[in-house]
C-alpha cells in the first residue's frame, strides 16, 4: 500500500506506476490495471487515472527484473553542480558543457541521476526541460509535481522568455540589421547509425528562433537566441541554414574548422561548442512572481571572444558580455 504524498498528486497512475516498478515491462504495468490488480481507495480505475493527495494504491507483488551485475556494481556518483536558485519548488543549476542532463543512448548517467545519488532525501526531483549534452547553462529541476506541471504549462503556453549565447562561423549578413528571425520547419529523423538528427524540412514541426547580433568579427559572429519555440537542436539547426554554424558544433558545425579551433595553442582555440543557456524570465510556479535567472559566459567561451578581440584590435581584448 502506498499512500499519495504532494510527489505523486496529479500524476497519472500509469506513470506512477513505472515509476514506482522500475524494470518492470509496460505491457505488464498495463495489464495489471486492466486486470484490476492495481486498487486505489480500494476501489478499480484506469489507466488514465489521475492520483490526488491521500490517496491509498494497492501494488501488487510484481517480480522485478535484478539489474546484471555491471550495472550492479556501477553506482550513479552524486554530484552537486554550480546551483543558480533553490527553494522548496525548484532548483536552477548552470550545466557544464559536456555533461548529459539524463542517462541513456550511450550515457549511463547524467545530471538528473547525479543530482538524485547526492540528495537521497529529496523526494521528488525531475528535470523541467533538457540542454543538448555540448551546450552549457541555466537548466530547471522541479522539486514538486505540482511546480513541474505548472513549469511544463508556461513552455507549452511560450510564456518563458529563453536566451543563449552562439559564437557563429560565418558572414553576418549586412542587410540582416541587428535582428534575424528564422521561422524554418524542423524534421527530426535517426541516422543510419542510429543517432538522433535533424533538418529543416517543409512538413516538419513549426519551430521560430530570433537572432541578435552581439558583436561580430572578420568571419565570426557573437549572437544572441531567443527561443521562440523549443524544437530539439533548433538554434543549431536554423543557424546552419543560415550558413552560420556554430564554432565546435560536431554535429551540425564545420568539422575542419573545429578541428583547427581544437589543435593546441591554436589562436583563436575553443575545444567545446559556443552555445549557452544564459538568461531564463518566468513566472514562480507557486508565487506567480515575475523571476529571472543568468549564468554567467563560461571561462573557455570568455577566453575565445577575448582572442577574438584581441586579433581585430591588436591590442587589449575588450569587455565580453555577461547576459
Amino acid at each position: 500500500m502506498i499512500e499519495i504524498d504532494d510527489s505523486a498528486a496529479g500524476q497519472r497512475i500509469d506513470n506512477f506506476l513505472l515509476r514506482v516498478c522500475k524494470g518492470v515491462p509496460k505491457s505488464h504495468i498495463y495489464r495489471i490495471l486492466r486486470s484490476g490488480e492495481v486498487r486505489v481507495n480500494k476501489g478499480r480505475i484506469d489507466a488514465q487515472y489521475r492520483l490526488e493527495l491521500g490517496d491509498l494504491v494497492r501494488v501488487p507483488p510484481i517480480r522485478v527484473a535484478q539489474p546484471d551485475e555491471a550495472e550492479a556494481h556501477a553506482p550513479v556518483p552524486g554530484a552537486e553542480f554550480k546551483i543558480i536558485f533553490e527553494d522548496e519548488h525548484m532548483l536552477v543549476i548552470d550545466k557544464p558543457a559536456g555533461v548529459a542532463v539524463h542517462g541513456g543512448s550511450g550515457v549511463a548517467f547524467g545530471v538528473i541521476e547525479q543530482m538524485r545519488a547526492a540528495r537521497p532525501q529529496a523526494k521528488f526531483l525531475e528535470l523541467v526541460h533538457r540542454l543538448d549534452r555540448e551546450t552549457s547553462g541555466i537548466l530547471m529541476l522541479a522539486k514538486k509535481r505540482a511546480a513541474l506541471v505548472n513549469l511544463h504549462e508556461q513552455i507549452r503556453e511560450n510564456q518563458m522568455d529563453k536566451r543563449y549565447y552562439a559564437c557563429v562561423h560565418g558572414e553576418w549578413a549586412s542587410d540582416w540589421g541587428r535582428r534575424r528571425a528564422v521561422r524554418e520547419p524542423l524534421h527530426k529523423y535517426l541516422t543510419a547509425d542510429g543517432e538522433r538528427r535533424v533538418r529543416v524540412q517543409a512538413d516538419g514541426l513549426a519551430s521560430h528562433t530570433v537572432f541578435n547580433l552581439v558583436d561580430r568579427w572578420p568571419e565570426y559572429a557573437l549572437l544572441e537566441a531567443e527561443l521562440k519555440t523549443g524544437r530539439t537542436h533548433q538554434i543549431r539547426v536554423h543557424l546552419q541554414h543560415l550558413e552560420l554554424p556554430i564554432v565546435g558544433d560536431a554535429k551540425y558545425g564545420d568539422f575542419a574548422l573545429n578541428k583547427a579551433l581544437a589543435r593546441a595553442n591554436a589562436k583563436p582555440g575553443l575545444k567545446r561548442m559556443f552555445l549557452h543557456a544564459y538568461r531564463l524570465k518566468l513566472a514562480h510556479p507557486a508565487t506567480g512572481a515575475s523571476i529571472q535567472f543568468e549564468a554567467p559566459l563560461p571561462a573557455e567561451c570568455r577566453s575565445f571572444v577575448a582572442q577574438l578581440n584581441e586579433l581585430r584590435n591588436g591590442s587589449h581584448p575588450e569587455t565580453t558580455p555577461h547576459g
